[in-house]
């Protein structure tokens, strides 16, 4: 069936719950989780555990999201460390929460994606960060110079619920879908300490639905850039906006952030927000530069420091595991960073400085494995 044809049967179906509850759903819904893997939630189910739980209790499951019943556990809190020397608050759902998660998003992601803006690439089919930084040097080169980094606080924690809801049901009618994706925003967390805490604010950062309610709230953002005529790129809750000049760049900014705090509730990090070149400003992690009247990203030092102390850790020769096992590891996190880096000038890098390194480590990881001295 056409994508345009599939579209206007969600539209015109008297519940998309129906769609969502469909066994075949469900069950596809638990296989991605499965694939996604992750940690187990609250009450330690655990990703290769789901598929087996709806096959079993599928039918009193369906019952219960079709009639509103259904009761999300609350999440597990969560902490990883970032570059800067803080810690990311995560919240992990139970299994069986996201399982109903990729439900519902396999059935409306496919209404409300194609009604996003063009300027809008993160977490969303066919768009990354690749697309995001070429239309960053698209704008360069037309002219835009001067780039407005406006960062927002905490943005995923601070979502407003009820102008979160109010803009999906510009998106979505569905009274049921609508309800229980309210009871997921409300479902609470379990504190790092063991606390339950409300959830009065937010979508928290690993749900299988934040990433999407998250664009669903910013394409009000997105929406106001448009109607004032500005050059922006926008990944998730980092956006970018390019302009001529700075006078220019300072009073957008003044603009923007206003429209933010004012209609939009989140906070503008004003400390963090600047104006200045896109060589000097950083975006999601990649600098510009221009050489021999090529324009790319290259990553930043500290993406590069990153990357390497993760090879560190990985080729450590006080590590557990077998050398295959190892070498899977590098593999994976090379690839990975030169998939996400792949669009700017990495190669003298990884020829020069990252290539020799790591195959040092190695050595020493097979000498070390080595032991004795007559073996070496």
């Amino acid at each position: 069936m056409p994508l345009g044809n599939m579209k206007e049967m969600y539209r015109k179906s008297p519940s998309l719950m129906e769609l969502v509850v469909s066994k075949d759903n469900l069950l596809a819904a638990a296989k991605a989780v499965r694939r996604n893997k992750g940690a187990a939630g609250v009450d330690g189910m655990t990703v290769w555990e789901v598929e087996e739980h709806i096959e079993e209790f599928y039918l009193p499951l369906r019952q219960k999201l079709l009639d509103g019943t259904y009761k999300p556990k609350p999440v597990k809190r969560v902490e990883i460390p970032k570059p800067n020397g803080t810690k990311r608050k995560l919240g992990i759902p139970c299994a069986r929460d996201r399982v109903v998660q990729q439900a519902i998003r396999q059935v409306i992601e496919p209404i409300i994606d194609p009604q996003f803006l063009p300027q809008s690439h993160g977490f969303r089919p066919g768009k990354g960060t690749h697309t995001a930084l070429k239309q960053c040097v698209a704008y360069y080169e037309e002219g835009y110079k001067v780039v407005v980094d406006c960062d927002l606080k905490q943005c995923f924690d601070t979502l407003n619920h009820d102008k979160l809801m109010y803009h999906l049901e510009q998106f979505i009618q569905d009274k049921a879908i609508l309800k229980v994706i309210r009871k997921f925003l409300m479902s609470g967390v379990i504190d790092l300490s063991g606390e339950f805490v409300e959830s009065k604010t937010g979508a928290p950062q690993g749900g299988v639905l934040s990433p999407l309610l998250s664009n669903v709230y910013l394409h009000e953002l997105d929406k106001e850039l448009e109607k004032r005529g500005h050059h922006f790129v926008r990944y998730a809750d980092d956006f970018v906006i390019y302009v001529r000049t700075r006078r220019a760049g300072e009073r957008v900014l003044e603009s923007v952030s206003r429209f933010i705090e004012r209609d939009l509730k989140l906070i503008v990090n004003t400390d963090k927000s600047k104006v200045g070149s896109p060589t000097r400003l950083k975006f999601l992690s990649c600098l510009m530069k221009q050489v021999n009247g090529t324009c790319r990203f290259i990553p930043t030092k500290e993406a590069k420091k990153k990357f390497r102390a993760e090879l560190k850790r990985r080729t450590s020769r006080k590590r557990p595991g077998d050398f295959k096992t190892i070498l899977n590891e590098i593999n994976q996190v090379t690839r990975g960073w030169i998939g996400y880096f792949g669009l700017g000038f990495i190669k003298s890098f990884i020829q020069k400085e990252i290539e020799p390194w790591i195959h040092h480590r190695i050595r020493q990881l097979i000498l070390k494995r080595w032991k004795l001295p007559k073996t070496k």
